[in-house]
């Protein structure tokens, strides 16, 4: 028999949002390790709002939903509090009730700063880093690094030469730029949306406004050690690499780092032999070119399993392009980039943490 289609429109629900989230929900292991790490931030948190005053939307609800922005792609902070207003599970997972109000896409805004001046998305990162070494999920012997482009809220039009102050006669939202054949270098030009970010492309590809984003990952699991955001530049990726190793925790005994062919430098082998760690980097032997490897390191086994795992660290680079909506950053400047890539590092951290240790032994 057909059933009726009434319209219940209830009042009243007694069921919380607690119950309605299945208990083998993925969220649930996320949940519980994004609460551990945000209590021992607690600390910081008190010192970074006044005393007095009126009570603001506490930073563990908004940072709980930044997570959630990046966990299901969500492209905007305003899309997002949409999807807050009636998703039960985004609720919950933030910590509101059902009657509690959504608050306004602005407030990120102006919270933007405070979390920004209190390091706090590097803190989180830490905290979370710290809860997968406790597990005994991270190596501390074998790594990778690598670096990619991400392209930066700008475009061709805003690069424009720095002592050019003219307004283009049809308009300053949407003006008509023609620069071809015109020569455009980073030491004569400048982005006027985002100064901070330079004009760049990988091999093959077209120009784009971009910053840089160095990656290190340990190779037991994949997980993320560290990340960094800095200039669109060449020499950036040794820079960086050499920097990130030289703040890991100390070690009795050798480190190995893997990377591609980028990295088979004569000032990246000579320092990282210095710091006690072996460069197992693809060989860089195009024509005309030498590689400052030699069978010292090449003809050990563990050179081939470095390179063959060092290809992992794409998978990072992938999901956070993808999954993490990172393909093209949402802010200006390099500081407001940096801290949303710790974020995404974080995310990244914890999915791949709770998939871990929910499979077998």
């Amino acid at each position: 028999m057909r059933g009726d289609d009434p319209r219940n429109d209830s009042m009243f629900s007694y069921v919380t949002p607690e119950a309605r989230v299945r208990a083998d929900h993925p969220l649930r292991p996320i949940r519980r390790m994004v609460d551990a790490a945000l209590a021992r931030l607690s600390a910081r948190f008190g010192r970074l709002y006044s005393t007095t005053g009126r009570p603001s939307i506490p930073p563990e609800k908004l940072l709980r939903a930044l997570l959630l922005q990046v966990l299901y792609s969500i492209r905007s902070e305003r899309l997002l509090m949409e999807e807050l207003e009636y998703s039960v599970l985004y609720r919950w997972f933030v910590g509101l009730s059902m009657d509690d109000p959504v608050w306004d896409a602005t407030t990120f805004t102006k919270n933007r700063e405070r979390l920004l001046q209190g390091d706090v998305a590097d803190a989180f990162f830490a905290e979370v880093l710290a809860a997968i070494r406790t597990a005994g999920l991270l190596s501390d012997e074998h790594f990778t690094v690598d670096g990619t482009l991400l392209e930066a809220w700008a475009s061709h039009k805003s690069f424009r030469p720095k002592e050019d102050d003219r307004t283009p006669p049809d308009g300053p939202k949407n003006p008509t730029v023609n620069f071809h054949g015109q020569q455009r270098r980073n030491d004569t030009h400048q982005s006027t949306t985002d100064p901070e970010s330079r004009l760049a492309r990988k091999k093959g590809k077209e120009s784009r406004m971009s910053y840089s984003q160095h990656v290190l990952m340990e190779n037991r699991n994949g997980l993320v050690v560290d990340v960094r955001i800095d200039e669109a530049m060449g020499k950036a990726e040794v820079t960086n690499a050499l920097q990130m190793l030289s703040e890991l925790p100390d070690r009795v005994g050798r480190r190995t780092i893997a990377g591609d062919k980028g990295y088979d430098t004569k000032e990246f082998v000579h320092w990282t032999r210095a710091m006690n760690v072996t460069p197992h980097v693809a060989k860089n032997e195009y024509p005309g070119r030498s590689s400052s490897l030699d069978d010292r390191t090449t003809r050990h086994a563990g050179y081939e399993v470095s390179q063959r795992i060092r290809k992992r660290v794409e998978e990072i680079f992938g999901w956070t392009k993808t999954v993490g909506n990172f393909r093209r950053t949402r802010y200006k400047g390099q500081a407001r980039t940096s801290m949303a890539s710790f974020f995404v590092g974080a995310a990244y951290n914890l999915l791949r943490m709770a998939r871990l240790m929910a499979s077998p032994a």
